[in-house]
Formats: structure tokens, sequence, C-alpha cells
């Protein structure tokens, strides 16, 4: 049988955002019954809820979010519990997670359990350097996680800048709470937003079915 769990961040005007990072409004043009039709307009920072970063975010020289491959964002993923991880996950709680080479990897942590809607946590659980080496060793196809940044505010970001610069995409805020650590079939596609460094997307996993290849 095949299960789709939808793991994106709601987008709501209330829901959580990184600090500075405006909320999202969603503004009426027309609507029934004084016109004809209903008709908004949003207005959303490109890091809102679950997003891809693409390499421009952190690189100066990077490509902005049309250059990544889709490709990358869809096909055979691993969701790994980190949720024993209070701090920052090191390359030594990757390794004994056994994670397969060229895959989509997600990391589950304790961020998951925070509601949608819950103040902004500096304090969130995040991807150190030595698990993004670790991530760029095994050639993973992108990386994702449960929270709205991969890492806190380290001095020259070299979180980011270790997977973005080996064009490895970056999915954040992804909503993981009730998935299951094990292995699925990832979708979340970016639109291509000309001259973007970030786009939203729609994140899913799906269980019981075979990607090709």
């Amino acid at each position: 049988m095949v299960t789709l769990h939808d793991v994106t961040w709601p987008v709501t005007p209330a829901m959580t955002v990184y600090r500075r990072n405006p909320r999202p409004r969603l503004r009426a043009l027309s609507w029934i019954p004084r016109d004809s039709a209903n008709l908004s307009a949003l207005a959303i920072g490109l890091h809102t809820g679950t997003h891809v970063d693409a390499p421009r975010h952190f690189l100066r020289r990077g490509g902005d979010i049309t250059t990544v491959d889709p490709a990358r964002l869809a096909g055979p993923c691993v969701v790994v519990d980190c949720t024993s991880v209070a701090d920052r996950i090191e390359a030594a709680d990757l390794r004994r997670a056994r994670i397969p080479h060229g895959a989509i990897v997600l990391l589950k942590t304790r961020n998951s359990e925070r509601p949608a809607e819950a103040p902004f946590d500096p304090g969130f659980v995040f991807l150190a350097r030595s698990g993004a080496e670790h991530l760029r060793r095994l050639r993973a196809r992108a990386v994702g996680t449960d929270y709205l940044g991969i890492e806190r505010d380290q001095p020259g970001h070299p979180t980011h800048k270790t997977l973005l610069g080996a064009g490895i995409p970056i999915v954040e805020g992804l909503r993981l709470r009730g998935v299951r650590p094990g292995r699925y079939v990832f979708l979340a596609l970016p639109l291509p937003l000309a001259g973007a460094e970030a786009s939203p997307v729609r994140a899913v996993l799906v269980r019981g079915i075979r990607w090709p290849g």
C-alpha cells in the first residue's frame, strides 16, 4: 500500500518564522459576492516555512534557484533519527546511522516536536560542519532539516557553504513529527524564480513505491 506523508510547514500569518524574516500575508484583491471571482496576492519571504536554499544564498558566485536540478529533490530518501541529539549533529552521529551513498538525507530531530506557530527558538538542533562534510563525502543528493535553518549563526556559515559548494541543495523547514525513520521517496520541487536564492516548496514523503533506477 502506498502511504504519503505531507511534511510541509503550514503557511499561516501566525507561523514560526526565522528572526527578522517577514510573516506571510495573503491580501484579497477581489472577492465574491462583490466581484465575479476571488483573487488574492501573496507576500512571502523566500525562506518561509518549507523551502529550498540555492547556492546563491551563501556563495557569491552561486547559481540561483533556477540552476538547482529538480532531480536532486526527487527520489530515494532516508529519514535519519537524530532525536537524541541535544545541540548539534556531528559526523559521528551520522556514521552510526549507516546512511547510503547518493541518497536524499532528511534529519529528524527534536525540532519536529515544536508547534508550527511557536515563537522562534534560536537554540534549535542544527547540523555542524563535520556532519555536513560527512554528507558531502557520501555524495548526498540533497539534505533536509526540520527547522527553519540548517545551522545557527555559525561564523562563516560552514554548513551551508560545505553543502551548497558541493552542489547539494538544502531543504529547510520540514515537519517530520510522526514520520518514522527509514527509507522513502521524497519530492520537494521549487518554483523557477529567476534570480532568487531560495524558493518555498510543497514537500512529501512516499512509502510503498519503487523509484525508477
